[in-house]
């Protein structure tokens, strides 16, 4: 019967003229972007021929890009706050076997550098500018109203999705992304700032600096999902994400095994809150116990017999901020092993996972020709977690101490779905091994300097020689056009394009001698600064990473030099030797920082974060939600901080269906919720874990329709105090409770929802997502004025 009618398809089609058997349609060519200088390309001209009826017409089908005979796949792979001397591939001491693997397949880079902090090297990374060019001199939590620390990405700084997907390849984004401002990651976008209206024709990641790796907030394009396992079923995201980008390229090669595509994975980790699966934390029980000082020493002399480093390398002098590892209590060196072995879990996790999607490449059908630039790290180790580390990260970064006794207490719970951990400072200098400083402290290289290994098996050989050229994120950009032969347009969707600040280095994928690319080179963040120059660096530290509420102000500034030419490692300061070198640098400094738009310079920290920003809820101060609106982040939802205000939910419900979340705000770190557990209303506000109050009501929640009312009055006095919250039903008072404090800034990394608590729960008395088994009408949120 199916063949029958096949026949009488073909029949007819032959008939009616569909089918041709002696006038065959003009083949097209494809568009290529070799000599055309705008994207997208216009309508391709007809090439057919129309007649008066389609007897005597010829087709032609429009001519659709794509990129030159031969190019590559190219998978860029980015972790998150890696130190230089942490994986095992560059003399650390958490082993990273399938790096390893790469490394030896290809080749390795030992001077190769970030902007020192996440969002604008990301932006560096993928525009091919200089970050503050971009507009992202910081990062969107601390953005201003100046072009350059606005974080918005400029549209005349395309980045190489865009260029790449208008030359006809297909364009992925998976894991991490912290370069569109979080006042528009809500629902209402704008979305022209978000991966795939940056030139990404998928992405699957979650849109902020981190993110809880068990319960992460997920969005696929723009759409929030949910992960499909809970913690307790074995979820975790950089398995979630690696099962993505596989399944991904096999799609993609399935139905096109020619086509090339770019990939871009940027893995969480090893970002806090450091999460590895159990089985992965206690690999590492007992291997740091000789602590900070001791593993300092221990890499730099690995460093040296792997030839990671110069063989007459110099230490830098430890830093005075750090603690003496024998001068910490016991009890304190317990804690402070303990975080670091629960971090190196993480990250031979992540090289765990990572080599599964390097095993997924190898299985492609042009595997010899897939260029893959593995970056390891957007910065340097971080020192977030302050001097001794914490369980709530959120809680640190708010400037909010524990005590060591809460710390043991929780012991148990590190790297669990109950903790968002990070180790102290004096393990973030170690991480940083040979060089001075940390992430955000651009000045030196223990923030900006990171390791890069490249494969390419068709292009390139291991010749087991370190290559050495001085290189910058900007260069890779056209590093990748320059392999793939497609030309950087001077226009992007109508804008004129700011031209490439960065150079290719192809030349070192064969030559481990050919020549430098980049003789200058700026840095700055924070007012950390440095400039590169031929062999030479001037550099100023300004800000500590781990206080936030310093703002040193630029007068008396201190500027260091160093001849790193002869000092890999900037172990020795010549200023007072060589002034008028020192006086030549900063003048260059200076103009560089004008060519790219470095200025201001602002290094206020925790004041940033408290500058208005732009927002969809404009000054309003009256809200009504509807149930289904969910994964709002939170500079979208009612800023219900410093204030007094009101809460009121209209729901209908029967006798067998009144449990779950009715609005929660925020999550494990701090956060707050109204929920109904076994018919009874309930309130809790959770201050960091530290002090969370829980108002049940009195009486239990009426069948039918009922308001549910949380009123709550704030002490005054300044931000952060406390306040009374008070619980009705039908403007029945049935609960009363008291806080002597309140979250001042922000509850973390966890979104608002209506009938739902999405990813880490606000409380441990339910399981997430707890979805309210009645309806919601309404839900009105009215806010009182700032401070009363």
């Amino acid at each position: 019967m199916i063949q029958s009618i096949r026949i009488l398809f073909i029949v007819t089609c032959m008939i009616f003229g569909l089918f041709s058997c002696n006038k065959p349609e003009r083949k097209s060519e494809s568009v290529q972007a070799t000599a055309v200088d705008k994207l997208p390309y216009d309508d391709a001209p007809f090439g057919g021929k129309i007649e008066r009826s389609y007897k005597e017409s010829e087709m032609e089908w429009p001519r659709l890009p794509s990129p030159p005979a031969g190019a590559p796949n190219v998978i860029v792979i980015l972790l998150d706050d890696v130190g230089f001397g942490m994986t095992g591939t560059f003399g650390g001491s958490v082993p990273t076997p399938r790096l390893d693997g790469l490394a030896q397949q290809g080749i390795s880079y030992n001077r190769f550098h970030t902007t020192a902090i996440c969002g604008p090297s990301r932006a560096a990374l993928l525009t091919g500018r200089n970050h503050h060019v971009s507009g992202n001199g910081f990062l969107a939590e601390w953005a201003t109203g100046f072009p350059s620390y606005n974080t918005m990405m400029k549209k005349s700084t395309a980045t190489i999705g865009a260029v790449l997907k208008d030359n006809g390849v297909n364009t992925s984004w998976f894991g991490k992304n912290h370069n569109t401002p979080d006042w528009e990651t809500s629902p209402v976008g704008p979305f022209d700032r978000w991966p795939t209206g940056m030139g990404f024709n998928y992405f699957y990641g979650f849109n902020a600096g981190e993110t809880n790796q068990y319960y992460p907030i997920l969005f696929e394009n723009t759409r929030p999902v949910e992960p499909a396992k809970t913690p307790e079923e074995g979820y975790h995201f950089m398995t979630d994400m690696t099962d993505r980008a596989i399944s991904y390229l096999e799609l993609q090669k399935s139905i096109a095994p020619d086509k090339p595509v770019f990939m871009y994975f940027a893995p969480g980790a090893a970002h806090a809150p450091h999460q590895p699966p159990k089985e992965w934390r206690d690999k590492f029980k007992g291997k740091f116990d000789h602590g900070w000082d001791k593993e300092r020493e221990i890499v730099f002399e690995r460093q040296k017999k792997m030839g990671i480093i110069p063989a007459e390398a110099v230490l830098p002098a430890r830093n005075p901020n750090v603690p003496l590892w024998d001068t910490c209590s016991v009890e304190s060196k317990k804690f402070y092993a303990l975080l670091y072995e629960n971090f190196a879990g993480y990250l031979a996790f992540a090289d765990h996972e990572v080599g599964r999607l390097l095993d997924a490449i190898k299985e492609l059908p042009d595997a010899d020709n897939t260029l893959v630039l593995y970056i390891v790290g957007d910065n340097g180790a971080s020192s977030e977690g302050g001097l001794d580390g914490t369980v709530n990260e959120i809680k640190s970064l708010s400037g909010i101490p524990s005590t060591m006794k809460e710390n043991l207490a929780r012991a148990s719970e590190i790297g669990g779905p109950k903790s968002e951990p990070h180790f102290p400072i004096g393990w973030a200098f170690a991480a940083n091994t040979p060089f001075p400083w940390v992430k955000q402290v651009a000045s030196h290289f223990g923030g900006s300097r990171n390791p890069m290994v490249v494969s390419w098996p068709k292009v390139i050989k291991h010749d087991g020689v370190m290559r050495s050229q001085f290189l910058h994120l900007i260069d890779v950009v056209p590093t990748i056009l320059d392999v793939m032969q497609i030309k950087m347009p001077e226009y992007v969707d109508g804008v004129k394009q700011i031209p490439l600040q960065g150079k290719s280095f192809r030349a070192t994928f064969t030559d481990p001698k050919a020549p430098e690319i980049r003789t200058t080179q700026y840095f700055e963040v924070f007012a950390n600064r440095a400039i590169y120059n031929n062999g030479w660096v001037a550099a100023h530290q300004h800000t500590l990473p781990w206080r936030q509420d310093v703002a040193p102000g630029f007068e008396n500034e201190k500027w260091e030099l160093y001849n790193i030419d002869k000092d890999f490692c900037e172990a020795t300061d010549v200023a007072a030797q060589n002034p008028e070198k020192l006086k030549e640098l900063q003048a260059l400094w200076e103009e560089e920082a004008k060519k790219y738009d470095v200025f201001p310079l602002d290094d206020r920290g925790a004041a940033r974060l408290v500058v208005p920003k732009p927002s969809p809820l404009g000054d309003r101060t009256k809200f009504s939600f509807y149930e289904g609106a969910t994964r709002i982040p939170e500079t979208a939802a009612p800023n219900t901080k410093n204030r007094s205000w009101s809460m009121e939910a209209i729901v209908t419900t029967d006798k067998k269906h009144k449990d779950g979340v009715i609005n929660a705000m925020g999550g494990i770190s701090a956060g707050y919720v109204l929920y109904v557990r076994n018919g009874i209303p309930t309130f809790v506000y959770n201050y960091f874990e530290t002090e969370v109050t829980t108002i049940k009501s009195r009486k239990p929640l009426p069948d039918k329709q009922a308001s549910v009312k949380l009123d709550f009055k704030y002490d005054g006095g300044g931000v952060g105090k406390g306040g009374t919250f008070t619980l009705y039903i039908n403007n029945e008072k049935v609960g009363e409770g008291k806080v002597s404090k309140t979250v001042a800034g922000r509850f973390g990394l966890d979104t608002f929802g209506v009938g739902e608590d999405d990813g880490s729960p606000v409380t441990h008395s339910y399981r997430t997502p707890f979805k309210f088994q009645g309806s919601i009408e309404e839900l009105n949120i009215e806010l009182g004025s700032i401070g009363k």
